[in-house]
C-alpha cells in the first residue's frame, strides 16, 4: 500500500512539474533510501532498537541544536526548520525526530508501566514533560504543524497504554481556560487570520489568507467525476494552487483524477492506517503495541488534518499529506516508520517460541 502512494505520488507531481520545478526525482531518490532502510530496520527485533532510546533522544536534542544554529528558510516556508546537506539538498530534521520520538515514547510508556507508574500524577507529568520539549522547540522554529503532530502522536499512545480519563479531562479543561491566552499571545497575526480565514467567504478567502484553499476548492471541484486525465489538468499545469506540489497534492489529485481518484487515495491511506492499527494489536507485548500506535497517530493525525486543509475544514498549518506529498524528508522518514512497524509485525512470534522452549526445558527438569 504504501509503494502504491508513492507511485501514484510520483505520477501526480510529474503533472505538477509543467508549472515548474523537479520533484518525481526526489521523490523516488527518497523512497528507495526509505525502502531499503525501512527493510534493515523490519529485520531487526524493535526491542533491541528500543534499547538505545538514550541515543535517539541524544540526537534529537543534537538536531534541535543545529538547527538552531545553522537553520534555513526554504520556499514557499516561512519557519526555519531545514538545514542544507552537500550537493544544495535540504533536510528537515524535525521530520526524522518524530520518528525518534515514537520510540522514545513508547520505551517511556512502557517501563512506566511495568514500574506501576503509568496512572500515577508523576508518571503522567512525566510524559507531559516528554512531549513538551519538542513541542517548545519545534514551535520556536516556526513549524506548529510539525508541533501539534507531536502532541498527536503523544495523545494516541497514552488513549491506548490506558492513562486515566481524568487527566485528559484536566489537560482539555486547562487547554480551554487558556484558550483566550493562546489566542492573544500564542498565536502570531498568521495564525489568527489563517483561522478567520475559514469563516471570512466574502474576501479574505479570495485575497489573502483564504486564497489557497479557495483556489484548492476549486480544482478538487473541477474534476467532477472522473478528472481531466492525469497531465491534462489546466489548473495544475499554470500552478493555481500554491504550494500544490506539497500540501495541496490533493487539490491536483481532485482535478485530475476526479472525485473516484480522490476517493482511492483516501481508501489507501485509510488501509494502511488500519493494516498499523491491527499490527500493534497483533503485537507480543506493549512496547510493540505502543510503537505500532505511535505509528498509527502520526499516519491518522497528518491525513486528517492535511485533508482538513485542502478542503478548507482546517486552518493551514503546513502538514503534508502522507507518502503523497512533494519533500524527500518526509516520504524517506516516513519509510523508516513503516519499518519500525513491520519489525513490530515480524517479531510477534517470538514470544510463542520463547514460551516453547521454556515449557520443553520444564518436561526436560520434571
Amino acid at each position: 500500500m504504501v509503494i502504491c502512494c508513492t507511485v501514484i505520488s510520483s505520477v501526480l507531481l510529474s503533472s505538477v512539474e509543467r508549472a515548474g520545478g523537479l520533484f518525481v526525482r526526489t521523490q523516488i531518490m527518497a523512497a528507495c533510501i526509505g525502502i531499503i532502510i525501512a527493510v534493515i530496520i523490519s529485520v531487526i527485533d524493535y526491542e533491541y532498537i528500543t534499547r538505545y532510546w538514550w541515543l535517539l533522544a541524544i540526537l534529537s536534542i543534537g538536531l534541535f541544536i543545529y538547527v538552531f544554529l545553522f537553520g534555513i528558510t526554504i520556499s514557499g516556508t516561512d519557519d526555519t526548520a531545514w538545514i542544507r546537506l552537500p550537493g544544495g539538498l535540504t533536510f528537515q530534521p524535525s521530520e526524522l525526530v518524530k520518528i525518534f520520538f515514537i520510540v522514545t515514547l513508547a520505551k517511556h510508556i512502557d517501563t512506566l508501566q511495568s514500574k506501576g507508574k503509568l496512572k500515577t500524577f508523576l508518571g503522567v507529568l512525566s510524559l507531559l514533560l516528554h512531549v513538551g520539549v519538542p513541542v517548545v522547540i519545534i514551535h520556536m522554529q516556526g513549524d506548529d504543524g510539525s508541533a501539534l503532530i507531536f502532541f498527536f502522536i503523544m495523545l494516541v499512545m497514552c488513549i491506548v497504554a490506558g492513562v486515566q480519563g481524568r487527566y485528559f479531562i484536566a489537560l482539555g479543561s486547562i487547554l480551554a481556560i487558556g484558550l483566550p491566552l493562546l489566542w492573544n499571545f500564542f498565536l502570531n497575526d498568521e495564525h489568527r487570520n489563517r483561522i478567520l480565514a475559514l469563516f471570512d467567504l466574502d474576501s479574505n478567502a479570495l485575497t489573502n489568507y483564504g486564497y489557497q484553499q479557495y483556489q484548492s476548492k476549486v480544482s478538487i471541484a473541477s474534476g467532477e467525476l472522473t478528472g481531466y486525465g492525469v497531465g491534462q489538468g489546466y489548473r495544475t499545469g499554470v500552478g493555481f494552487v500554491p504550494e500544490q506540489e506539497n500540501d495541496f497534492i490533493f487539490s491536483v489529485a481532485g482535478e485530475e483524477m476526479g472525485f473516484l481518484g480522490s476517493i482511492l487515495i483516501i481508501l489507501l491511506l485509510l488501509l494502511m492506517i488500519v493494516k498499523v492499527f491491527f499490527i500493534g494489536l497483533g503485537a507480543r507485548d506493549k512496547l510493540g503495541s505502543y510503537i505500532a500506535y505511535g505509528m498509527f497517530g502520526l499516519l491518522a493525525s497528518q491525513t486528517i488534518v492535511n485533508l482538513g486543509m485542502v478542503l478548507g475544514l482546517l486552518p493551514v498549518i503546513g502538514i503534508t499529506l502522507p507518502f503523497f506529498s512533494a519533500g524527500g524528508t518526509s516520504s524517506m522518514c516516513l519509510y523508516f516508520g513503516i519499518g519500525l512497524v513491520q519489525s513490530v509485525h515480524m517479531h510477534k512470534q517470538n514470544n510463542e517460541v520463547i514460551k516453547l522452549s521454556y515449557t520443553r526445558n520444564e518436561r526436560i527438569k520434571i
